[in-house]
């Protein structure tokens, strides 16, 4: 998950929505007679999500692995560009056994982490044995657990030596990516793993922006570059394993993604075996402002709507129709792990984002899988007090890094015991009343 990066896309999304709230507000007697029917609505009953579903869990290597090797990241720490130092994080490096064990317990079929570039070659043309043998042992025991890995080739980060050389500035980049980027799936393809090329490129894009791995005028050659990274790691992926999944996954910025698609999405559609979306906020005509916390690098305070994963899926059924759809991310951010001020609860939210996953699977939107972000509370991009974490873990204070289940480790099991939430459930929260997430089409054709 990325806190700090969506920044622009939430501007531009904010713009928005206060110049349709301008124009829609001019009713109040309507848009209080809809709430009332809101109100008294009962919900439609849901089926069980199919046996085939792939409920799963997300994590990233520099997030949750600590002892970090020297890279794009570690440099942006050094140079205060963020909060909290990363220090070892949640220590999956040395934890890994009992976070696969944890994983296992929770009845998911999938298990997303990255293979960390800086890690595995420290210096050019220098592989790490111990790198790879520690990527081994974590990929045979999630398979050995009867999961199925999906692996993020780049989760943006990068070796230390590259960002020296200029990043994704340097020409000799995109050769250096393929390079790693083979040797993974060379590594890695007998397990049949899902495949993340690059996760949520154009939050990546602003995250090079921010911190000063790129400029204004690099844009456009980063972006051509991804699409050529992802384009020809796809081809590579599909030659050495047997019916494979590919992906680059989506960050989900309600009421622009259209725009935000035609960087990257659209242009490497004929090379994706499903659409991975990671969605988190929503937009609404009542509160179109929700996402100025994200701007301030709060996102605990920021709105949330379940139901607005049901639109961001539909979005994707309409614009993709013979893709499949994957939540490759979702969660609920909490301030320190401190309830929430609206009072919402992580089991609460987990169930009711399953619900609409089941309406929109019932209302014949091809969704395959579900991960929750995270596993564990992580390192997020510069700053350690959000939390999502399934187990939550006070980096800062606790030095054990002692993992404790939140009330939604409970709520996932029954969740993937019974294939979803039962058949009448009844989500705690209305749906959003004219919904943004998908800008017009959201309000104009409620669920």
């Amino acid at each position: 998950m990325q806190t700090t990066t969506r920044r622009l896309a939430l501007s531009l999304l904010i713009l928005l929505c206060v110049a349709l709230g301008a124009t829609l507000l001019t009713s109040p007697a309507s848009t209080a007679a809809s709430s009332e029917r809101a109100a008294a609505a009962t919900y439609p009953a849901v089926k069980p999500l199919p046996r085939t579903f792939l409920w799963g869990i997300a994590t990233s290597g520099f997030q949750s692995e600590g002892h970090s090797p020297a890279s794009n990241w570690t440099r942006y720490v050094k140079a205060s560009k963020t909060d909290d130092p990363i220090e070892n994080s949640v220590d999956f490096r040395h934890r890994w056994r009992g976070d696969i064990a944890r994983a296992k317990h929770l009845g998911v079929k999938v298990y997303r982490l990255s293979v960390e570039w800086a890690r595995v070659e420290p210096r050019p043309g220098h592989w790490s044995k111990s790198a790879w043998h520690f990527y081994d042992r974590v990929i045979r025991r999630i398979h050995r657990a009867g999961m199925r890995p999906m692996i993020s080739l780049d989760h943006w980060v990068y070796p230390a030596w590259e960002a020296k050389r200029g990043g994704w500035k340097h020409a000799a980049m995109l050769t250096d990516w393929l390079r790693n980027a083979r040797k993974v799936v060379n590594r890695y393809a007998k397990y049949h793993p899902m495949w993340v090329t690059i996760n949520e490129p154009t939050a990546y894009l602003l995250q090079e922006l921010q911190n000063g791995g790129l400029g204004p005028t690099d844009v456009l050659g980063f972006l051509n570059d991804l699409v050529k990274a992802h384009d020809t790691i796809y081809d590579y992926i599909h030659a050495h394993q047997k019916n494979a999944m590919v992906t680059s996954n989506v960050a989900y910025i309600p009421g622009v993604e259209v725009a935000l698609d035609a960087l990257m999405l659209d242009r490497i559609a004929k090379k994706l075996d499903f659409i991975g979306v990671d969605y988190y906020y929503p937009a609404s005509l009542p509160d179109p402002l929700g996402g100025v916390a994200g701007l301030a690098g709060q996102s605990w305070k920021a709105s949330l709507s379940a139901d607005g994963i049901y639109y961001s899926l539909r979005h994707y059924a309409h614009q993709f129709p013979r893709l499949p759809l994957y939540v490759v991310e979702n969660g609920m951010p909490t301030d320190n792990g401190k309830p929430r001020a609206d009072g919402y609860t992580r089991s609460a939210y987990l169930r009711d984002t399953v619900y609409w996953l089941q309406r929109a699977r019932d209302d014949g939107i091809d969704v395959i899988g579900y991960n929750y972000w995270s596993l564990t509370d992580n390192y997020e991009w510069g700053s350690y007090r959000p939390r999502f974490g399934l187990y939550t873990v006070n980096v800062l204070k606790d030095p054990k890094l002692r993992r404790h289940p939140t009330d939604a480790v409970k709520a996932y099991r029954s969740i993937t015991g019974h294939r979803g939430v039962p058949r009448h459930y009844q989500p705690t929260r209305k749906p959003d009343f004219c919904s943004l997430v998908d800008f017009l089409s959201s309000c104009l054709d409620p669920a």
